[in-house]
């Protein structure tokens, strides 16, 4: 768990432009990466008969690994990148691949059930950064990308 300041991280009170309107953004975000997911999920399970049978497994394969690449190519996912907003380290950095694994693995327990998803959405509504369940283990946050 991480356990320094963010110092590194802008000011949610002096530069709150970093972090007006993340939260929902961030949920926009998560509907366009879902449709981006079952988008490639679907041909996948088309092109064998085992497929079908096993969309869900694929679902979860295809999107843990679509949210590890693409975390791990620009510190966010497509649909991050559709809403202007990138996550960065406690330090202020982009994540790379192993915290972009961490990330994603952290995701992925996050929504294995109701009571952590619902955490987690209420704290990127009311933390101070916006943080997530995730966000607030891994010292994470996500921002607005400068323009």
């Amino acid at each position: 768990m991480y356990s320094e300041p963010l110092s590194h991280l802008p000011d949610p009170v002096r530069q709150a432009e970093f972090y007006d309107g993340v939260a929902f953004k961030r949920g926009i975000a998560w509907v366009i990466d879902t449709v981006i997911i079952v988008a490639i999920t679907l041909p996948l399970a088309l092109f064998s008969i085992v497929g079908l049978f096993m969309i869900p497994l694929l679902y979860i394969i295809v999107g843990f690994l679509y949210r590890w690449f693409t975390i791990s190519g620009g510190s966010s996912t497509w649909g991050m990148r559709m809403m202007a907003i990138e996550l960065r380290d406690a330090f202020g950095r982009r994540l790379d691949g192993q915290q972009a694994l961490f990330h994603t693995l952290g995701y992925s327990f996050t929504m294995t059930t109701v009571i952590l998803q619902i955490a987690s959405i209420v704290l990127m509504l009311v933390s101070e950064r916006g943080q997530s369940l995730t966000d607030m283990v891994m010292g994470t946050t996500a921002l607005n990308q400068r323009a």
